[in-house]
């Protein structure tokens, strides 16, 4: 027995194609709520997509949307598909040649700085010189990584978050201190007592 298969949905470019049908069909303004009603009965899209499907051909000026009164209505015609892509081509082939006359500017440069920089045998040693100390940096940079815990500027910043937390310590016990104080004060209870209740240490206070 034949299987029967289950309906393919629709993809979202099949969505977008088949909503920009209804405006290119009709020539018309619509409204959110019209196309929902429209999309599942004309072209088969779920309602509850229409939404989103509408904002992604708005985000790409596929069509056109603006606030009349109280109410937000979108178009789009036939010929504005046509001059959004046109447009773009236009702009793709601005660039395209700004971008090759930068870089007939960069290489008439280049040959310029060539011309004023000869090579010579002084000029070849020093470029090898230059080499070769590129190359005992990056080695001294790995063996400054391989030590990084040593790093001067780490074993400072770890310092000093040690005396942060030394300090907000000593501030909390002090709290704590005057609490326990103020408590024992308005209850009459014994401080051992609280501290074997709560159990804290005799040795909480001792920070230095």
């Amino acid at each position: 027995m034949q299987r029967l298969q289950a309906p393919r949905g629709l993809s979202l470019e099949e969505k977008r194609t088949k909503l920009l049908e209804i405006f290119h069909e009709s020539k018309d303004f619509y409204q959110l709520k019209e196309l929902e009603k429209l999309g599942p009965k004309l072209k088969g899209i779920v309602s509850q997509t229409v939404k989103e499907v509408l904002q992604s051909l708005v985000d790409d000026g596929l069509v056109q949307g603006d606030k009349i009164g109280a109410s937000n209505f979108f178009w789009s015609f036939p010929s504005q598909r046509g001059t959004i892509v046109q447009n773009r081509l236009d702009n793709v082939k601005e660039t395209r040649t700004s971008h090759e006359a930068q870089l007939a500017e960069l290489k008439t440069a280049i040959e310029h700085e060539r011309t004023l920089r000869p090579l010579s045998d002084s000029r070849a040693a020093a470029l090898e010189q230059l080499t070769s100390m590129k190359k005992q940096l990056a080695v001294l940079q790995e063996e400054i990584d391989a030590y990084g815990a040593c790093d001067p500027v780490k074993v400072e910043e770890k310092r000093r978050a040690v005396t942060l937390a030394h300090e907000a310590a000593v501030r909390w016990t002090d709290n704590y201190s005057i609490l326990l104080s103020h408590f024992t004060r308005q209850t009459g209870m014994d401080a051992q007592d609280i501290r074997r209740y709560l159990e804290i240490g005799d040795d909480y206070e001792d920070i230095f």
